[in-house]
């Protein structure tokens, strides 16, 4: 009897079963959408994953006036993607592979066999596999490794030793994390063992599948779990040492936070949006050389400053996209803007506020709100009190001026025909002077732009652009 959660996904299948038996071979669903098939997750939209017998000429074959597209950049590993009614399908010949010890890259060995896949899995439960057979009523659940059982009992173990399994793919040590954190499972000691033997392995993989992997955790529900599993063992060292570096030795006399604890707890807090979690990941990383302390206490002046210097630096070395660096290097630097301003929020600190933070302005107001993690009741309240107060500033602003877009009232075409000059470094100051009134004074309209304007011009010294 098949179970009803799993029907659905027999339906859309079975005709592609159908097809790689005709051809004389099996069809199997396996990982992720087997795993959450189960546990009663939507797989609407999913990609599915699938292993065969077949090689990937014959897999080819039988795709073909079938599939509404195909493409054949994993043939060397196995895989041919096909896309059908909008959803994308990755058939896979069985294989065995692993990494030699100096290869970033996997040798591929095929086998005939679906257990000899499952084996080179990253975890039991994701080594189960769904035998799809012609007539959308027939199923087998192949579970060699007792996948199932983990999953409902909430254990985290790998399908051969964990030593065989990180050593064969170094980058399933940082995957645990994801499982830790997004599954709530709990590691086998000899697993957390391994990972801190065989960290060092994480070298072989690239910059990008690390990365990859990092943006997968950020997003989950809940990452702290797998955040504070990457630093327990010490794997956070071999690509984000920083993160460890935020765990600072608290002096006793001039108490102050564990910055590691507080920002794991700001990364709980935010939302799951992968540039605002890695800006809270990093927002405090310039605390540890800024560190100081006084008379007044422990101090970490223009750490914001010196953070996002670091984290372009180690986004860089990442292989993170240039705007997703600006963006979340930018947070990082305007985290503490809002602290800057006090209680009285004039007109013209609202509009730079908002003209530097741009269209990450909800971002910074959501991160400002998360980096609140004090236990003191009536601090936090009063923190929320101000934040509220200026996202209330900011929306009667921009009911009545664009403050999304601040700019000059005279662009540089109406400044250089005004002034009678051609581009030069004085239209830039002009246009700087202009910009600066639109801050202070909120829209002054053209007329009152040019009066101003030939004000200035006429305070100006004599010079050859004049």
């Amino acid at each position: 009897m098949v179970p009803e959660r799993l029907q659905p996904l027999l339906d859309e299948t079975a005709p592609l079963a159908e097809r790689f038996a005709a051809a004389g071979h099996r069809l199997y669903l396996v990982g992720g959408s087997v795993r959450d098939a189960i546990l009663g997750q939507s797989l609407d939209g999913r990609d599915l994953d699938f292993t065969t017998d077949a090689r990937p000429d014959a897999i080819e074959a039988v795709l073909r006036g079938w599939a509404d597209a195909l493409w054949d950049q994993g043939r060397r590993f196995g895989t041919i993607g096909a896309k059908k009614d909008g959803r994308e399908y990755e058939i896979t010949t069985h294989r065995a592979e692993a990494y030699t010890p100096d290869s970033r890259k996997p040798d591929v060995a095929f086998a005939d066999q679906v257990e000899a896949d499952l084996a080179r899995r990253d975890f039991t439960v994701n080594a189960m596999a769904l035998a799809v057979e012609p007539g959308a009523t027939a199923a087998e659940l192949i579970d060699p490794f007792d996948g199932l059982a983990d999953l409902a009992g909430y254990r985290l173990r790998t399908p051969l030793s964990p030593d065989e399994s990180f050593t064969d793919d170094p980058l399933r040590m940082l995957r645990a994390a994801r499982f830790i954190a997004g599954y709530g499972l709990l590691p086998d000691p000899g697993l957390v063992d391994a990972v801190r033997r065989l960290r060092g392995r994480l070298e072989i993989v690239s910059p990008e599948r690390i990365r990859g992997e990092l943006d997968k955790l950020m997003v989950v529900e809940d990452p702290s779990d797998g955040l504070w599993f990457l630093v327990n063992t010490g794997l956070s060292d071999e690509f984000l040492p920083e993160l460890s570096g935020l765990s600072l030795e608290q002096d006793p006399i001039h108490r102050h936070k564990d910055v590691l604890a507080h920002t794991i707890a700001v990364v709980q807090k935010t939302s799951p949006d992968k540039i605002l979690r890695l800006a809270a990941l990093l927002h405090d990383i310039g605390k540890p050389k800024t560190r100081s302390i006084g008379p007044g206490g422990v101090s970490f002046h223009h750490h914001e400053v010196v953070g996002a210097r670091m984290a372009d630096t180690r986004l860089r070395a990442l292989r993170y996209p240039m705007d997703e660096i600006a963006d979340i290097t930018r947070l990082v630097e305007l985290h503490l803007r809002f602290h800057g301003f006090g209680t009285g929020w004039s007109d013209s600190a609202v509009r730079r506020y908002a003209r530097d933070a741009g269209p990450l302005l909800e971002k910074l107001n959501e991160l400002t709100r998360c980096d609140c993690t004090t236990r003191n009741k009536r601090r936090a309240d009063e923190l929320a009190r101000r934040m509220d107060v200026l996202e209330e500033r900011i929306a009667v602003l921009r009911e009545q001026e664009e403050l999304d877009s601040i700019r000059p009232d005279l662009d540089g075409n109406q400044i250089m025909e005004q002034l009678g000059i051609g581009p030069s470094r004085a239209v830039g100051q002009a246009r700087d002077f202009l910009l600066e009134l639109r801050l202070e004074e909120g829209p002054l309209g053209e007329d009152e732009a040019r009066r101003r304007l030939a004000d200035w011009w006429e305070s100006q010294p004599a010079s050859p652009n004049r």
